[in-house]
Formats: structure tokens, sequence, C-alpha cells
């Protein structure tokens, strides 16, 4: 079983990139996927599968693969591929970049959708000899909060699923490395914005106004001691301002000024420390200013929490890919990036690991979301192989 898997990987490695290069020069952004999901629809069109979709709060396509042993359903598994672009000016030389301006597949997710539904297709070809169901993912709407995860875990359809995988492709190693990380191995990330309102006036008189900017750089410095002084040293926080919004005239004390913000945080009780000390120190600067703060504060995406014993069974699994088509497999640090996919995680166990895919001859990578990020579609394959182990293993097939 596992060689013959293996071999139609092998056999369509082509199909794959080409999938992959199509779908790059059709990106499509958040929520926006249609085109997309379509392209995901047709591609299962005359298999023998259930097809859902529009799950959840979007374009998502869940499809379901039902192997043989008629009377003994088995477990049920599910594999997940994102398939959402940004909205960035792609300033690479692919001779298949963008032909949509302003977006761009500068994440990896067209790979992540072309090594699924490949790798998909093969299983389905297979499933008489599946002694259980895998459920697909083709998920929409990663990059933008509140995300597609979090709806499809809502919808139920996954409830019947024992465990979860997922991949991302990074380039901080070649194509042939695979990284994991057990426990807390990504951040979960909080959107907040304060509209802080004063009193306007002249610049000669601020003793008859209320500087609302003065009151919003005392909150940039005051925040900033949150995760030097409140968090444990040995734990991870950021808290950044990326937006000041107090522009107006040299003489004018402003009314009010808007600000943005973003926090991440490696586990849940971070979160909620911190989430407490920003409330506090708005009521302070409330009081202390005289101002009045309208503050909107949105926990968007959970910390991503592999759990210890599905990855040591995922690491098992991809053992057996080595000296073929892996290199080394080796534990990486936690990443302070966030992912939707720590949805699926809070409800079911297992596992989100990385795929090296640096692209080849190149002395330098543009890393995930820059405008001339690109990835070794060698990787793709890698992907593929990878997670067929880890089902295989599943499924105790991998002989």
């Amino acid at each position: 079983m596992r060689t013959k898997l293996m071999n139609m990987l092998q056999e369509r490695k082509d199909e794959i990139t080409q999938i992959r290069r199509h779908l790059h020069e059709h990106p499509e952004l958040s929520f926006h996927e249609a085109e997309t999901a379509k392209f995901i629809q047709d591609f299962y069109k005359g298999k023998d599968v259930e097809v859902a979709t529009e799950v959840g709060n979007g374009h998502a396509v869940v499809v379901t693969i039902k192997g043989g042993k008629p009377g003994k359903p088995g477990k049920t598994i599910a594999l997940r591929a994102d398939f959402d672009a940004l909205p960035i000016e792609e300033q690479t030389d692919l001779p298949f970049k963008s032909k949509n301006p302003g977006v761009m597949h500068a994440c990896g997710h067209d790979g992540h959708t072309a090594y699924l539904l490949v790798l998909a297709d093969c299983l389905i070809q297979l499933k008489e000899n599946i002694p259980g169901t895998i459920k697909i993912v083709h998920q929409h709407a990663e990059e933008t909060p509140p995300g597609g995860a979090k709806s499809v875990v809502e919808s139920g359809i996954l409830d019947d699923v024992d465990q979860i995988f997922g991949i991302h492709v990074f380039p901080f190693g070649e194509s042939g490395q695979v990284y994991y990380h057990s426990g807390y191995a990504m951040a979960g990330r909080t959107y907040f914005k304060l509209k802080i309102q004063g009193v306007g006036g002249h610049g000669s008189s601020p003793h008859m106004a209320n500087d609302a900017i003065v009151a919003g750089a005392y909150f940039v410095t005051a925040i900033q001691t949150v995760v030097s002084r409140r968090l444990n040293p040995f734990d991870t926080g950021v808290i950044t301002i990326g937006s000041f919004d107090g522009k107006g005239s040299f003489n004018v004390i402003k009314d009010a000024v808007e600000l943005e913000g973003d926090v991440r945080y490696m586990n849940t009780e971070n979160r909620d420390k911190i989430d407490a000390e920003i409330h506090r120190i708005v009521s302070g600067i409330e009081a202390m200013f005289g101002v009045s703060v309208e503050l909107t504060y949105t926990n968007d995406y959970p910390p991503l929490y592999n759990d210890p014993a599905v990855t040591e069974q995922v690491v098992a699994s991809l053992q057996k890919g080595l000296g073929e088509y892996l290199t080394d497999i080796s534990m990486y640090d936690m990443l302070s990036g966030s992912e939707d996919f720590a949805y699926y995680l809070q409800k079911i166990p297992g596992v989100f690991f990385y795929i090296g895919a640096k692209p080849k001859n190149t002395p330098h990578a543009y890393f995930n979301h820059h405008p001339k990020f690109d990835i070794d579609e060698d990787a793709l394959l890698v992907a593929a192989k990878s997670v067929a182990d880890v089902v295989l293993d599943y499924f105790k097939l991998n002989g």
C-alpha cells in the first residue's frame, strides 16, 4: 500500500506543480475565493466522494472519503489545506506570477491546495483499502480574522473526526527538511483599537483643551511595561502599536486620536493576563487625563497547540521517509506568527508541522508575506508524501 501510494504521488509530481502555478496566477482574497473554490469543486467532479460546499462562513469545501471494509467504519481523520491569498502586489519575475493586481499567494496556500488535491485523489483511488474515513478540508480565509477554521469547526462537519493534520511551507529550510514542535507551537493573536476622546483647542492655550495625543503617547509607553513587568521573563509576549492616527495641524490640539495594535502570546494564561493589564491601563488613562477611551479588543486566533502524544506519533511516521524523500526531521522553536488551524486543535487532537521550501540557488529566501516570496516546488511532493505517511501509519497501512 505504501509503495503504491508513494509511486502514484511521484508520478503526479508535475500535476501538483501545474495546479500550484494555476492557483498562483489566479489568487483571491479571504472570503472572496469563489473561483478558487469552484476550481476545487470541479477537481472532485465524478469522483466517488461526498463534497460539501460553502461550509462555515465562506467558500470552504469539505470532501469525505469513506474507506472500504463494510460494517467496520473505523476511525476518521481530517487533512486541511487553506487556499486564500494576500493583499500584496507581487514583485517576483515568475512566468506564472499573479494576474490579479494587488493580490498574491505570498504564503504558500496555492502549494498547500495543490499537494492536497492530488494526495486526496490518490487516496480516493485506494479507498477500498482504508479501514476508516478521511475528510479533506479545503479551507477559505486563513489570513483574515475571524478566519475560516472557527466556522468550519462550528458547522459540526468535523464532529466525528478523531485526529486532524495540517502542514505549512516555510523558506527557513531546504526541500526535504521537515520541522515540528510539540505543545504550544505558534502564538495566539489579539487585535485592539483605541479611540481616545479629549478636547480640542489652540496650540497656544493647552489649559483650555485636553490633548488626546498626550494621552495616546502615554498609552504607547505604558503598555510596553505589560511584557517587561507583568509577564514571567521566561514567557513570550509581544505588544505592537501598528497605527497612531493623530495627524492634524501643527498649532491645533487634537481632540481625538485612534490607535491600532497587535498582541501575541504563547498560551491562554498570558493572553488573559495581557488582556486584563491593557484594560487596566486604559481605565487608568481615562482617570489620569480626564479623557474617554473607546476600546475594541478582539481575540482573533488562539495559540496553536500540538498534542504531544500525536506529535510523537507523527514524528515516528515521518521516520519512514528519511533517506527517501526526507533528509531531516527536526524540532523547531515556537513561532510568534499565528495560524487559525489552532481552532481545529482546540477541539480535535492533531499536529500542524512545517515543510522546508527554500528556493534552490537562492542566497536570500524571502519569508512568507513578502512580495517576492516563492518556494521550491519540489517541497510540495515532500508535503504530499509526508502527509501520506502520517495517514498510512494512522490506519496501520504503512508496510
